[in-house]
């Protein structure tokens, strides 16, 4: 048997790789072998799925792994999500409702291309000391507390070695899940297909309306992660790097087969259907050499019943849970989990007992998968209703950058003290976040069902609302314990104010309740009484209308008139 780790780490991508790099940081002399199956480096632009990051991703490449100057130079800067609604005519761009910032966003974020970025990765925790084994594929896995064991084959040599923590960053294989059996079904069915295309794509360039090129700067829109929305689905566009350009389609198979685009050539008239500009612009690009790859995945979200254990191995990346590409979070929960996980390890190392925390920190990651959940399941059908989606779009983004983005920040997650004053009680803040976001995701459902408008020719810009502004600024702002704690309360209650005046805003134009009726946005619901009255349900012992928070909610709303009643 060859040599003992401190860590063995299954598998070489994004996830494994970057736990990789923070354990170094954290504690030079700890020795890791990460086993990667793929012989050789990753392709130029024809890698994996995952381009855009986001804020809490991109602090945790930037700052915590020390990767800002690489990101600036060597990938582009990211000008926020942008988002398209459909219009009576979707050909034409400028008609549609679009949704994406003007100006810089104040925190940055990025567009990987995840070829170039997942080598310089490999290069860069080799440089730390890390031992790097491609064209290895593990065998098998022995759990075993005093002392792991894998076996692995390279070039059909078949090795064996030990450590202490065995950290599975398999991906989808899953390494440790489908050995001991904690694989969990997530109910969220979505599929989908990406490929890139060889050149630059600026959607910017697609309409020659000047009204509409002049609402941001030229190339500001080239930049940003672009959504294609409507009923079922979405498409995106992101430039990479490389000078390439990624495309993808994510679609509910109850709207949209799978086996109506899971070809390139299917998913070519796919977009000739569904969105005929993108079939227009993009078509000519991928003949003869131009298309680089195209991959699918099927049912891709999944979820998991176990994260990390005392007995020394945890999982990361996809090999635990995955919801949905939407919003781009996949490299947040990476972000989270490589905190969670290295945090174990090191403590483990440095003779600490870690059984309170491991089950601390399994707890609280799986409650906040959960708690993300509601932000996509049964909302694929809301996607081609712009006022739904923009009222959810606005308050997914608030949520997400008040609470955990801004808790990750400043290190929140492994303290134990803050930990248990934010999730353990029933009131305390982290379960109450979950609680208002599930009632607010079940408020779209029940407005989407109602909201059949098409409204075109609307350009909205999130940080126009000043307390979208001021909370993603602050993300950048360091905070004491005690200081963070009282901005996550303040945070939630600027939360239940937005969600109280995001219901009046609807109740009065679906119910005609009056627009100034208190509402206690734990309790509230668009239901009708048996003689078919609104309920009035969380409407007593409520919030009451903020006047400027009113004014700020109603630039983004549509209606002039009250939709008309299910």
């Amino acid at each position: 048997m060859e040599s003992t780790y401190d860590v063995i780490i299954l598998g070489g991508g994004l996830a494994g790789l970057t736990l990789s790099i923070q354990l170094k940081r954290a504690r030079p002399d700890i020795s890791i072998l990460i086993l990667e199956k793929r012989e050789h480096e990753a392709a130029v632009a024809a890698h994996k799925v995952g381009e855009s990051t986001v804020e809490l991703g991109s602090h945790y490449f930037r700052e915590v792994l020390g990767l800002k100057n690489y990101l600036e130079k060597s990938e582009l800067p990211k000008h926020g999500l942008r988002f398209f609604f459909p219009s009576e005519n979707k050909a034409d761009i400028a008609s549609r409702v679009e949704l994406g910032p003007r100006d810089k966003p104040p925190t940055p974020s990025h567009q990987l291309d995840r070829g170039t970025f997942e080598n310089e990765l490999i290069r860069h925790t080799r440089s730390l000391g890390t031992d790097v084994r491609m064209g290895a594929r593990v065998k098998d896995v022995d759990i075993n507390k005093s002392g792991h064991t894998v076996t692995y084959v390279k070039g059909g040599e078949e090795t064996k070695v030990s450590c202490r923590w065995i950290a599975d960053a398999s991906s989808r294989v899953s390494i440790l899940k489908r050995k001991l059996g904690f694989a969990k079904d997530m109910d969220h069915a979505v599929n989908s297909v990406w490929y890139r295309l060889k050149g630059v794509i600026d959607i910017g360039q697609w309409s020659e309306n000047e009204t509409w090129k002049a609402y941001l700067q030229p190339g500001l829109r080239l930049l940003s992660t672009v959504h294609f929305m409507d009923k079922g689905y979405w498409v995106w566009v992101i430039p990479l790097g490389s000078k390439n350009t990624s495309i993808g389609i994510v679609a509910d198979p109850a709207v949209h087969p799978f086996e109506d685009y899971n070809t390139y050539e299917k998913a070519l008239k796919w977009l000739e259907k569904n969105e005929p500009l993108c079939y227009q612009m993009l078509e000519p690009l991928g003949r003869g050499d131009g298309l680089m790859d195209f991959k699918i995945l099927r049912h891709y979200a999944h979820h998991s019943e176990r994260v990390y254990s005392e007995d020394r191995w945890g999982v990361t990346g996809e090999a635990g849970a995955f919801l949905d590409p939407l919003y781009s979070p996949g490299s947040d929960f990476i972000a989270m989990n490589n905190t969670w996980l290295s945090d174990l390890i090191l403590r483990d190392l440095a003779g600490e007992d870690i059984s309170i925390r491991a089950s601390i920190y399994e707890k609280t990651h799986l409650t906040l998968v959960d708690n993300w959940i509601p932000v996509y399941q049964n909302k694929y059908p809301l996607m081609g209703k712009a006022q739904t989606m923009t009222l959810k779009i606005f308050w997914d983004w608030t949520g997400y950058w008040a609470v955990p983005t801004v808790l990750f920040a400043n290190n929140a997650f492994t303290d134990m003290k803050l930990l248990k004053e934010l999730f353990s009680s029933p009131q305390s803040l982290g379960r109450k976040f979950g609680e208002l976001n599930k009632k607010m995701q079940d408020l779209f459902i029940a407005f989407g069902e109602m909201d059949n408008e098409i409204f075109s020719h609307l350009y909205l810009d999130p940080f126009d609302l000043t307390y979208m502004y001021e909370l993603q600024k602050a993300i950048r702002t360091p905070l004491s314990p005690d200081k963070l704690i009282e901005q996550i309360s303040s945070n939630m209650q600027l939360l239940e104010k937005v969600a109280a005046e995001i219901f009046r805003r609807i109740s009065s134009q679906v119910n005609g309740t009056p627009d100034d009726m208190k509402v206690n946005p734990y309790l509230m619901s668009l239901d009708r009484n048996e003689k078919g009255q609104p309920s009035y349900q969380g409407c007593s012992n409520g919030i009451g209308s903020d006047t400027s928070l009113a004014k700020e909610v109603g630039k983004m709303w549509f209606y002039k008139q009250a939709v008309p009643q299910a």
